[in-house]
């Protein structure tokens, strides 16, 4: 192994990538929150009006 920092091209590479991941993982957490709100909604008891 080097110790010669990596170029700017790897570093940009790397950056692209790490920036990928996050948004796939942004996307993924998000459709997740929308999938738990859709169960969540059906299965809460409605309030009774006559109260």
């Amino acid at each position: 192994m080097s110790d010669e920092p990596a170029s700017p091209a790897q570093l940009q590479t790397r950056e692209e990538r790490l920036a990928a991941k996050l948004r796939e993982n942004l996307r993924r957490r998000k459709q997740q929150a929308r999938e738990m709100a859709q169960e969540s909604n059906p299965a809460l008891p409605k309030a009774d009006s006559t109260s």
